[in-house]
This record gives C-alpha cells, sequence and structure tokens, in this order.
C-alpha cells in the first residue's frame, strides 16, 4: 500500500503535544493560547486543530477540517508541478568528418531546440578506425559550442565514452529568437534601401522677349 507521505508531514489534534499554539484560521484572529483551549475551541467548531509551522515560535495550527486541509494542499502540489517547466533533452549526431552544409543545416536545428528551452546533446559517433579522428571530433564539438553561445551554455564539455564523444549544452534563459509558422528560425529582413528620387529641374520664369536698351 502507498504511503501518504503529505499525511506524515502534519501533526493534528493530541499529536501536538507542544503547551502553547499561536492559532489561525477562517474568521478567526491569529492569538497564542494554551494548546489544551486549541483543542477545546477545534471540537466546539467540529474541526480539526492542525500544525501547519512546526518551526514557529510558538508553533502555528490552522482550525480546520483535516481531510479539507489534505485536500487543499495536495491540490496545491498538483498546481506547483503543473507550473514546472519540461525540459527535453535533443540529440544531435555527427560523423567525424562532417561536412559544412549537414553541420549548418544541424546547427539551425540546435538554435531552435535551445531557443525552445530544450537541452542539446550533441555527439559525434566514431564508427570503425574513424576513431583516430576523436581530436577532430573534440574539435567540432566544440566549434558547435562555440557557434551556439548565444543561445545555451556548455553543461558539460566533451568526454569521449566508447565510441561516442558528447557534450551538453543547456539553453539561455534571455535566448527566445522569433520562429516562422514552419518552425525555422526567422531573420529579421535587410532594410530596404530607399530609392533616390529625381530631382525635379525647377521651373524658369518666363521673361517676355529682350527689349534693347533694358537691363
Amino acid at each position: 500500500m502507498k504511503k501518504d507521505n503529505l499525511k506524515e508531514q502534519y501533526r493534528v489534534n493530541e499529536q501536538i503535544r507542544v503547551r502553547e499554539v499561536r492559532i489561525v484560521g477562517d474568521n478567526i484572529e491569529s492569538t497564542v493560547v494554551p494548546t489544551a483551549k486549541a483543542l477545546q475551541m477545534a471540537e466546539a467548531q467540529g474541526v480539526d486543530l492542525v500544525e501547519i509551522s512546526p518551526n514557529a515560535v510558538p508553533p502555528v495550527c490552522r482550525l480546520i477540517d483535516y481531510s479539507k486541509f489534505l485536500y487543499q494542499q495536495k491540490k496545491r502540489q498538483k498546481e506547483m508541478k503543473a507550473k514546472q517547466t519540461k525540459v527535453d533533452v535533443k540529440e544531435i549526431r555527427f560523423g567525424p568528418q562532417t561536412d559544412d552544409h549537414d553541420y549548418n543545416f544541424k546547427l539551425k536545428h540546435a538554435q531552435g531546440f535551445l531557443s525552445e528551452g530544450d537541452k542539446v546533446k550533441a555527439y559525434v559517433f566514431f564508427k570503425g578506425r574513424s576513431i583516430l579522428f576523436k581530436e577532430q571530433g573534440e574539435v567540432l564539438l566544440l566549434r558547435f559550442a562555440n557557434d551556439l553561445e548565444e543561445y545555451g551554455k556548455v553543461e558539460q564539455m566533451p568526454v569521449l565514452e566508447g565510441k561516442r564523444m558528447t557534450i551538453f549544452i543547456a539553453p539561455k534563459k534571455n535566448a527566445q529568437p522569433k520562429k516562422t509558422a514552419g518552425g525555422t528560425l526567422e531573420e529579421s529582413p535587410a532594410p530596404k534601401p530607399e530609392r533616390s528620387q529625381p530631382k525635379a529641374n525647377a521651373p524658369k520664369e518666363y521673361q517676355g522677349p529682350r527689349v534693347e536698351g533694358e537691363d
């Protein structure tokens, strides 16, 4: 049978064996009273005396139905758990001699993963005699981490385990580039150069026929 750890966290009614407590509750003014009196008050209201802050001086107890109290605590725990951000780990695989086109393609995917708050586990897989290129694989992973500096930080430097050399990169909180509908990173459009408007020639003022002798 599964134990209810929440029940073990709180003392209730006769389990509270201190001399006095501070009581709180709905429509109750916070006050310090002898524990015996607090138990009498709980009994008179048809509720329980639940110790909610045992380390306070004196301990704080709440007048509330114990079942209702446990329900409220479990509900609060579920809400807090639901608010916690789930971090996935996305894997990206390289060969020891990955070309630039494949490298840039995977770099773009890693930028997207880190922007969404996921961790990236990048590794170089050495097949057969390619283990001879392990230094080249380490250089590739360090280059990868350096190119992702704006999006994530290295959580674990390259480590060789068997035929894999792995590096872990965690997302930075402030790295949130915009994305397009297709999921690719959206680059800011370059400003369009302004076309220079041709200057209009100023209209010449008609002076009339020139007459001899006029200045």
